[in-house]
This record gives C-alpha cells, structure tokens and sequence, in this order.
C-alpha cells in the first residue's frame, strides 16, 4: 500500500521550498518510516562511535556491535526513522537490508588518536557513495569555535549544494568545540543555539545537537538573555530556545544522547526534550551498547515519547 503523507510530514516538507522533489522525497522517507512514521518526529540510530573512538570503546560492552549487521537490525527491529553510519558500516550492510531502512552515509569523521588543536574532521566518503549505495541523505559534522571552521563551512556548502542537487537530505552533527570555547560551554545555552543556527545558516535540512545546558558561556549573549529574560531554567526552555533558533521552528532539530546514561535519566531527557519541541533523538552508545532486546525497548520508549507528545 502506498505512503500517503500525513498533514504534519507536509507541513514540514513546506518548509523547504527551495529543495527539488528528489529531496523532498528522500525527506518524506525518514518522516514516514519506523514507529514514528507521520507523526513528524524521528529517531535515528547512528553508529560511527568505532571511527571515532574506537572499537574497544564503542563495542567492547555488547561485542555483537563489532558485526556492522547488528546495526542494521536493530536500527530495523526498533523501527528506527534512518540508520546512520560511515562508509565502511553501510557498504557491509547496504546489499543484505536494501530498502528496509533510509541510510545517512556519514561523509566525514574524525578519530581519537589525535587530540592537537583545531578539531576537524576528515572528509571519508562523496555523494556519489551515497548515491550508489542507496542513501537518502548525507551526514556531515561542523565544529563552531573550532580555528580550522572555515575549512569546514567550505566543505559543508560544497557537499551541500552536490548533495541537494542529488536528491540527497542533509543531516549536520553541529558541536561547538575549539581552544576558545570551554568545557562547560561546549553545552551552553547560547552556545547550542548559535551552533544550531550556524547549521541552518550553511543549508542544513536536519541539525543535530546536544541537549544544552542552563550554563551560558558568551558574555556577549549573557547580557541579552537576561535583558530579555529568555528562559533557560528547565530542559524543557532551553529545547524551546534551540528550536526557535533554528528558524523559528522551521528547520528540523534533534537531539543526541550523548555518553551513556541509566535508563531513568535518559527516558526523562527525552520527555523534557519532547516538551520543549524538539524534533526527536538520534542515539548511538545509549542504544547499541545494550543487549539487543533492551536496546530496541529502549529505543521504543523514546518513540513512545515524542509520538505522544506530538499528538
């Protein structure tokens, strides 16, 4: 039976209006697909924790993740909205599960055996890998506050304006992160939501961030939020701030898991993240690292989350 879009899936396609059907299409696939299908939010699995921190890291805690066919079935069985991996994970895989589920091929990644300054990451894959292997989208990670982001900005509108021209959605990991940013701030308040728009300012379809802070790092911005008495108090109006910088709502935000958390902790995030609007999750380590049978009731849960919310 064909997918007819829901009224929420065609509100959110209005907003890029700019972007061709192709697009729009591939964009229509991850909002319909999985247990959050139609509701006009999504969960993504992504997987690329091996390239960036290693395998021992990233799998030692549930050896199946070592095996990139683990990823897809979970990311299947859960009813996950895209499964999101670098090039190695989805050619592994991509023949095996062929059109069971979108795919985000992760065109650059960085890893942990270096730490010197000026975080980038390193351009790992191309359009036309995404276009051969089936993707629907691109994913592509930016590092604000970085000295070497311009490097980057450039490599993000090049791959952009390819990726668009292919049909492909665009997915960008925003994580604001350099040698004038602190620790704390790399979750600020006004941190996040500048990084967020800085994503939808370089064409992003889909920004994914961290769920920030009540901290606010910029001096600059900490005058402006308390002049105008912009609310970052709870979860719940820091999501809400995040979501109005990303075009007042019109850009779709989601939010990561972030380092492994117990169940309660992670499930009330995501109810705060649901309040406050956001567009859904994209977890990784809190998912995978798991037995498969907890992942997927876990994964579960949180769709359960952002469907009731949405409702």
């Amino acid at each position: 039976m064909s997918q007819r879009n829901s009224a929420k899936v065609k509100e959110i396609l209005s907003w890029y209006g700019s972007d061709n059907p192709g697009t729009l299409a591939n964009f229509a696939r991850f909002l319909n697909h999985g247990k959050t299908g139609g509701s006009g939010k999504m969960v993504i699995l992504p997987v690329d924790q091996g390239f960036e921190h290693g395998p021992a890291r990233s799998f030692g805690k549930n050896p199946a993740g070592y095996n990139p066919h683990y990823h897809f079935e979970l990311a299947i069985e859960s009813g996950c909205s895209a499964y999101a991996a670098p090039l190695g994970f989805i050619e592994a895989g991509t023949r095996e599960y062929a059109g069971e589920i979108p795919l985000i091929l992760k065109v650059n990644n960085s890893d942990s055996l270096y730490n010197g300054e000026g975080p980038i990451s390193a351009v790992t894959s191309s359009i036309d890998a995404a276009l051969r292997l089936g993707c629907a989208g691109i994913g592509f990670t930016i590092y604000p506050g970085s000295s070497r982001r311009k490097q980057m900005y450039e490599e993000l509108q090049r791959l952009t304006e390819d990726a668009k021209k292919a049909g492909l959605v665009v997915v960008v990991w925003s994580y604001a992160r350099g040698e004038t940013i602190s620790k704390q701030g790399e979750v600020a308040a006004d941190v996040i939501a500048y990084a967020a728009q800085i994503a939808c300012q370089l064409g992003a379809h889909i920004v994914k961030v961290k769920p920030p802070s009540s901290f606010l790092e910029q001096d600059a911005a900490k005058k402006v939020y308390e002049s105008e008495k912009i609310a970052v108090g709870t979860m719940s109006e820091r999501i809400k701030h995040v979501v109005q910088s990303c075009f007042n709502g019109r850009r779709v935000v989601i939010f990561s898991g972030g380092d492994a958390k117990d169940t309660n902790t992670l499930l009330s995030e995501i109810k705060e993240i649901a309040k406050g609007g956001g567009f859904g999750s994209i977890m990784g380590r809190n998912a995978f690292q798991r037995p498969k049978p907890e992942a997927v009731k876990l994964l579960n849960d949180v769709m359960d989350i952002f469907v009731q919310e949405a409702k």
